[in-house]
């Protein structure tokens, strides 16, 4: 099945061929004719199956042309808002219709503005609901979308919801999307919506079957050092990090930019400018990496993010599930990589149990496997170099003083640079450690004493890493905030955002020195990834 089965307005298709879209997910396929045709929907999906296009398509096709906002969009959180709002103007450019956004943290008088000139807006509850009580705004959309309707349950909006609605015409289609259906979203969906037809996306199709999921055991001291070594490995071309907290963001997108990495946080306690730039910068490739609470994974639409890391499992199934979808996006792979430590291993079984996919697991690999990879990359970099003429002139003058044979040396030492690695040789569990770990739990008992130091194993290192050279500076962001790793679930608040907050600016990462660990000796077993 294609796009153009659904016989869209040609401007609208226009749109969907620009942005590369063949076929439609499962959830479009099933959704886009139920909306169509005028129903009221209930569509129970994930982020990441294409919600957004599931419901702007059908809308933006049968919206008249005259003024005032025909379509309502409510999410949970500002970072959705501005997501799903520039892929309705995406959608809706060649059929000239205009998006607003409404969301706490702006002034008043430039989203009113906004709305004025809108077709669709898209809004908050809490804002929206102010604006509606203050009598600020009066709208009577005919189309009435509820997005995460569960998230927004989570962080206490459902009397907001039910007042929302008062305000809202009788005469109207309402669509309501969930990623699970708590009785409370059952009985809100049975006051708001008139015999609606129920699409649910199967657990099978739940995960994206592009995204390939592994994970890799580590002692929690050796979090750090696992991370950086896989990234070595791996080398992203982008990649976000989630973490469970925001002094975890803080900490670990200070300790990043001091290795060199472009990379900054994101969570919900940063200012809303902040946010924003930091959005537009990672969308941009100005960032390489960014570390980011959940508040990230719920509204975050960027098809060109190559990995996804959870430096910390999540706490449930659909959290993951919202964190790794945010690659293998537009048709295109994704790797989601996530490390755990023995303790963690319950929490890993469950998510594996309850996603559709298979995590596998790693062996994080040695220095030498790093090396080699780095090696053979470099070569590549070399052999494809095309030549530039104006290094001609830096040619001859070194030629005054070395023969051609030394220059090259020279200049392939100042390169090979990049395939320096540091830390130690071996970092996390061995194959066989794993499969003892699998075993322990099925026997029911829990490895407690966690890493191998101490008891004949190879120990962990805990000092200084220092910096190892990725060649060139990066700039990133982020202020110190301690290195708390464990950690409570962020709190939300009513402006929309639920994390905590990094105030920080940026700041210009060098070059540093590492002093990594020596090679212990020992074998493993198992391939590495």
């Amino acid at each position: 099945m294609t796009f153009q089965e659904f016989n869209f307005k040609k401007a609208l298709q226009q749109s969907i061929d620009d942005a590369g879209f063949k076929e439609p997910s499962p959830i479009q396929a099933d959704a886009i004719p139920v909306v169509l045709n005028g129903k009221d929907m209930v569509g129970q999906a994930h982020t990441g199956t294409g919600k957004t296009a599931a419901f702007g398509l059908p809308i933006l096709n049968m919206m008249e042309e005259k003024r005032g906002v025909q379509a309502l969009v409510i999410v949970p959180t500002r970072e959705l808002a501005m997501q799903v709002a520039d892929e309705l103007y995406r959608f809706g450019k060649y059929l000239k219709i205009n998006t607003a956004t409404v969301y706490g943290g702006q002034a008043y008088g430039r989203q009113l503005k906004m709305v004025d000139g809108a077709g669709i807006v898209v809004a908050t509850p809490g804002r929206l609901i102010d604006l509606l009580k203050g009598g600020k705004i009066k709208i009577s959309p005919s189309f009435v979308v509820l997005d995460e309707a569960d998230e927004m349950l989570d962080m206490g909006f459902l009397d907001d919801i039910k007042e929302i609605f008062t305000y809202l015409p009788e005469e109207r289609q309402t669509l309501l999307f969930s990623a699970t259906m708590p009785p409370a979203i059952k009985n809100l969906a049975k006051r708001i919506l008139k015999e609606p037809e129920f699409i649910t996306v199967t657990k099978s199709e739940v995960t994206n079957s592009s995204i390939k999921q592994t994970f890799y055991v580590v002692d929690e001291y050796e979090r750090d050092d696992a991370l950086i070594r896989l990234y070595d490995y791996k080398n992203p071309t982008k990649s976000i990090i989630f973490c469970r907290t925001k002094k975890e963001v803080d900490r670990l997108s200070t300790y990043l930019v001091s290795l060199g990495y472009m990379a900054k946080g994101l969570h919900g306690d940063m200012e809303q400018r902040q946010r924003e730039e930091v959005i537009r910068a990672f969308k941009s490739n100005k960032l390489e990496i960014l570390i980011a609470t959940d508040v990230a994974a719920r509204g975050l639409d960027v098809n060109d993010v190559s990995h996804v890391f959870n430096y910390h499992l999540p706490f449930d199934s659909e959290s993951y599930v919202h964190r790794i979808g945010r690659t293998g996006r537009a048709g295109k792979d994704g790797s989601a990589v996530s490390i755990v430590t023995p303790h963690e291993f319950r929490m890993l079984q469950k998510i594996n149990k309850n996603v559709g996919g298979k995590l596998e697991p790693k062996v994080i690999p040695s220095i030498n496997s790093v090396k080699e990879k780095k090696v053979s990359s470099l070569l590549d970099k070399i052999k494809n170099q095309q030549t530039n003429d104006s290094v001609f002139a830096i040619i001859e003058t070194l030629k005054e003083e070395f023969d051609i044979s030394t220059i090259a040396f020279k200049l392939a030492s100042m390169l090979a640079d990049e395939t320096n690695v540091a830390g130690n040789n071996y970092i996390g569990k061995s194959e066989n450690d794993i499969t003892r770990l699998f075993e322990r739990m099925k026997e029911g008992r829990d490895d407690d004493r966690g890493g191998r130091g101490g008891r004949g194993g190879r120990g962990g290192y805990r000092g200084n890493r220092g910096g190892g050279n990725r060649g060139g500076s990066r700039s990133g962001g982020g202020s110190r905030d301690g290195g708390n790793r464990g950690g409570s679930r962020d709190g939300g608040n009513r402006g929309g955002s639920r994390d905590g907050g990094n105030r920080g600016g940026s700041r210009d990462g060098g070059n540093r020195s590492r002093s990594g660990g020596g090679n212990r000796g020992g074998s493993r077993s198992g391939g590495r990834d």
